[in-house]
């Protein structure tokens, strides 16, 4: 079994406001699964890695359960960049855009991470990970 793409669906209240945000970050939108409704962010296409942002009307529409409302937790979103700077640069923009910060950043060695609650509270972990320097134990 191999997977060939992921789209990680999330509701969002506003398509126009997400979008701002999200470009803000260094992020791409692909248009062509955009309108309306959602917005389907480009997290590495070459991966094949994208998040549906999609409005809570619209999401409604794929389940027939409760949408979080953005206070609870259902899904820890961790992405990994290439070095320390890159985190800190996007956490930087994140919160300078109304983002805010649900932990602060750990440095275990090997990894570097950092953390921000989107607009829609949806939680973001960036990291940069260097296996290469965790000690056997």
């Amino acid at each position: 079994m191999k997977v060939s793409a992921i789209y990680v669906n999330l509701p969002i209240k506003d398509v126009n406001r997400s979008r701002a945000f999200w470009t803000k970050l260094g992020f791409s939108i692909n248009e062509e699964f955009s309108d309306e409704k959602a917005i389907c962010l480009v997290l590495n296409e070459e991966k094949g890695l994208f998040a549906m942002l999609v409005t809570h009307e619209f999401f409604k529409t794929f389940t027939n359960r409760p949408i979080s409302d953005g206070i609870t937790t259902q899904v820890i979103n961790a992405i990994q960049v290439e070095n320390r700077e890159t985190v800190d640069k996007i956490v930087k923009h994140a919160l300078e855009a109304g983002a805010t910060r649900y932990r602060e950043g750990k440095d275990e060695g090997w990894m570097y991470y950092d953390s921000f609650a989107d607009l829609d509270g949806h939680q973001w972990e960036v990291m940069a990970m260097d296996v290469t320097k965790i000690s056997p134990e």
